[in-house]
């Protein structure tokens, strides 16, 4: 393989890393909005809250499998607190008005996290050790290769999850029509608790599996939140498959013009992306497909 040829292959692996953890946290996004209609721009919070709770256990002597369960658990709990606290007074507000209050819980959020943890960058250790995984002379680090096969699982388990089992056929109901899964006896505000705790736990696991390559801080969550959402959008925002395809394609995307241009236009590239995608597909690749 030609030197350039390796480059681009190191750059579109590089951009399959971190497309996972776009697609996880767009994937939030997904759940929330379908069975509420609201647009979640706290995920990024849980994002962090993921990263910093799996640091701050492990380093309290919690084995590292068991702060990155427990710090999964939390930040599942801390979603449900955030749906309960400021999403559920609010239930007869205009969607706009509550799109508002996510943005007051996540500036809320990233406070709190500044008066617990200050503004150093903490090391979470990478899940394994080892040499890199060399293809056709490009690398992919360990922990990259734990990020892809998270990022695998948890698609297969969310599969399952919604079409195999009575608690996930309920919020498909709920995202295909609120008003008749509550006629069929589903209580729409427990299918709201349960999608953002869902989505807060999925979007830990992201924090989780990037701290290790980048660090965990108190406003990690900001960007890949915001990332997180073009992927969604990409995707359709009502489609799983199409948040895992957005936050690949944005990702590579990113990758690709931080290597061949510049870095300076990394963070650019994926509000390019969305700019494009509102001219040339506002509905996004897989707009009006099947939900969930």
């Amino acid at each position: 393989m030609t030197l350039l040829g390796s480059q681009i292959l190191q750059y579109v692996l590089s951009g399959i890393v971190v497309g996972g953890i776009y697609a996880l946290i767009a994937i939030g996004f997904v759940v929330i909005f379908n069975v509420t209609g609201i647009i979640n721009f706290a995920q990024g919070e849980f994002v962090m809250f993921g990263g910093m709770l799996a640091v701050s256990l492990n380093q309290a002597g919690f084995p590292l499998g068991g702060a990155l369960l427990a710090a999964t658990l939390l930040t599942a709990l801390l979603g449900a607190l955030v749906e309960r606290a400021a999403i559920k007074p609010a239930k007869t507000a205009s969607i706009s008005t509550q799109i508002i209050i996510t943005i007051g819980a996540s500036i809320a959020l990233r406070g709190i996290a500044l008066m617990i943890w200050g503004t150093d960058p903490y090391p979470l250790p990478s899940f394994s050790d080892g040499p890199p995984l060399v293809v056709a002379e490009a690398a992919v680090v360990q922990q990259g290769l734990w990020v892809i096969g998270v990022t695998l699982l948890l698609l297969v388990g969310l599969h399952a999850f919604f079409h195999r089992t009575l608690l996930g056929k309920a919020l498909r109901a709920c995202a295909y029509n609120s008003v008749g899964a509550l006629l069929n006896g589903i209580s729409v505000s427990r299918m709201s608790l349960l999608s953002f705790s869902l989505s807060a736990g999925l979007s830990a696991v992201a924090g989780i599996v990037i701290s290790p390559i980048t660090y965990a801080t108190y406003d990690m969550g900001s960007m890949l939140g915001l990332k997180g959402f073009v992927a969604a959008m990409v995707g359709g925002l009502t489609s799983i498959q199409g948040a895992v395809v957005g936050g690949l394609l944005v990702g590579i995307l990113e990758s690709l013009g931080a290597g061949v241009v510049s870095s300076g236009y990394k963070d650019a590239v994926a509000f390019l992306v969305l700019l494009a995608l509102f001219f040339l597909k506002p509905e996004g690749i897989l707009g009006g497909k099947a939900k969930a």
